[in-house]
C-alpha cells in the first residue's frame, strides 16, 4: 500500500510542530485528521458558531489540496464539549456546509476536552477517479 501526506495551503508548519499528518492518501481514499477552528496561528476562534466555520473552512482546504470536496466524503464523525448544550447549535452551523443528499455517514460524539476548542470533526473522503 502506498500512502503520501497531503498538507493545506500556508499551514504545513503547525502540523509539523505538532508531528501528524493533515491527511493521508491510501488505496483511493482520503483519511483526514480531526480539523478544529484554529486560526492560522492554531489559536481557537473564541465563539462556537465561528469556530464549527472555521473548521470546516479548514477541512475544505484539505480536501482541495487531495484534489476533493465535501461531495466527495463518505463518513463523518464531530466531537463536540458539552453536546447536551451545543448539538443544535453546531448541527444548524454544519448544514451550511453539508450539501445534497445523498449525506455521509455520520456520529457526534460529545467529549469533555478539545485542547481549548468546542468542536472537531473528522472525515474519510473517496478521491475521485
Amino acid at each position: 500500500m502506498s500512502r503520501d501526506v497531503v498538507f493545506p495551503p500556508g499551514r504545513q508548519a503547525l502540523y509539523e510542530k505538532n508531528r501528524y499528518s493533515p491527511a493521508v492518501r491510501a488505496n483511493g481514499m482520503l483519511f483526514v485528521s480531526g480539523q478544529v477552528g484554529s486560526r492560522e496561528d492554531g489559536s481557537p476562534e473564541p465563539e462556537l458558531d465561528a469556530q464549527v466555520k472555521r473548521a470546516f473552512e479548514n477541512l475544505n482546504a484539505i480536501l482541495g489540496a487531495a484534489g476533493c470536496t465535501f461531495k466527495d466524503v463518505v463518513d463523518v464523525t464531530v466531537f463536540i464539549v458539552d453536546p447536551e448544550s451545543h448539538f443544535e447549535r453546531v448541527w444548524a452551523t454544519m448544514q451550511d456546509y453539508w450539501g445534497e443528499a445523498p449525506h455521509p455517514t455520520a456520529t457526534a460524539v460529545g467529549v469533555t476536552w478539545l485542547y481549548g476548542f468546542q468542536f472537531e470533526i473528522k472525515v474519510i473522503a473517496q478521491i475521485p477517479s
